[in-house]
């Protein structure tokens, strides 16, 4: 199965400040703020959440297709993602603006001040599916991820005009999007992904009940954290799958984009849902265990020895034909 993954491609610049920000604010005078703070650390992580799930289905041994928008400044993350598997000729490379970037600063009280600049991000309206099927012989699936919202609406839409399944994952876009805009997003995906915020947002913002988001996508997936995750299908019971198994809680970003991943390496290895969903859970583990989303190392025994653990032999032996864990 030839999958595509679109999406945010960025890179995350992570300070922290030995102090409280609240400290030197003067609330009768924010108007006229002019502050800085001196960071102790700096920390920069690859990132994106189209990034972090290709480099997912990468480590498990997929082939997946990146496609989103990037700078000149890409040339060092592309070698890393292009070192672990990941096709990233595709990527459209823009000649004026950098990669999107996340600058962070965290004081003691865990309070932060961020931005966000999207920058080249802006440009994947300008990128047409078409050419990239025409390149890797088809698109058997490709995952329309959060970006920029032209980019999302021109995927889906051309998703839908040349017949090929997609899989809408709105996610961080759903907080600023409108109730038309997301219908757009999501009518006639064959999987709709969400944590579980993001469902009952879906549901308030679209005006759509639960049933009547079934009535227009094949398979709804929700995520529900340490609740584990569920898959609706109209008409058949809801499939109920828990966390696997974890050895430590270390940074939490990431985590969906891993569950992700591992889902659809299971779809490409036709395996069933419940076993997709287990798959996806147990690389979202990893991801959980490591300060950064794409830090992991896995190992094909021991990955298996831990989906023993999480789910029982029987899962782990079904699941294990569709993964070949890639480790530098």
């Amino acid at each position: 199965m030839q999958i595509a993954v679109t999406g945010s491609i960025a890179t995350d610049h992570l300070m922290t400040f030995k102090g409280k920000f609240a400290d030197s604010l003067v609330v009768e005078q924010l108007h006229k703020i002019s502050v800085s703070f001196l960071a102790d650390d700096l920390e920069i992580r690859r990132g994106g959440v189209a990034a972090n799930i290709a480099f997912g289905i990468a480590n498990l041994g997929g082939s997946p297709v990146l496609v989103g928008s990037v700078g000149e400044d890409f040339a060092d993350y592309r070698s890393w993602l292009e070192r672990h598997g990941v096709d990233c000729d595709s990527v459209h490379v823009s000649e004026s603006r950098h990669t999107a970037r996340f600058v962070c600063t965290t004081d003691d009280d865990m309070a932060q001040i961020a931005t966000f600049y999207a920058g080249a991000m802006s440009e994947a309206r300008q990128i047409e599916l078409k050419p990239i099927a025409d390149r890797v012989g088809g698109l058997d699936l490709v995952l329309v991820g959060a970006n920029d919202p032209e980019g999302m609406m021109r995927h889906t839409q051309e998703c839908r005009t040349r017949g090929i399944p997609f899989i809408a994952d709105p996610s961080q876009q759903l907080a600023f999007a409108d109730g038309p805009f997301i219908r757009g997003l999501i009518d006639g995906a064959t999987y709709l992904f969400t944590n579980e915020y993001e469902a009952h947002l879906t549901e308030q913002k679209t005006g759509w009940t639960a049933d009547e988001i079934l009535e227009r996508v094949g398979t709804r997936v929700v995520t529900r954290g340490a609740d584990g995750v569920t898959i609706h299908r109209k008409g058949e019971e809801t499939i109920s799958v828990p966390i696997a198994r974890e050895v430590l809680k270390a940074d939490p970003t990431g985590v969906g984009d891993a569950f992700r991943a591992g889902f659809l390496v299971g779809l490409a290895g036709d395996l069933g849902l419940e076993r997709c969903a287990q798959l996806g859970s147990m690389l979202a583990t990893y991801v959980i265990e490591t300060v950064g989303t794409q830090e992991y190392h896995l190992g094909q025994e021991h990955f298996l020895a831990r989906l023993t653990a999480s789910y029982g032999a029987a899962a782990a032996q079904e699941i294990a034909p569709a993964v070949a864990c890639r480790r530098l």
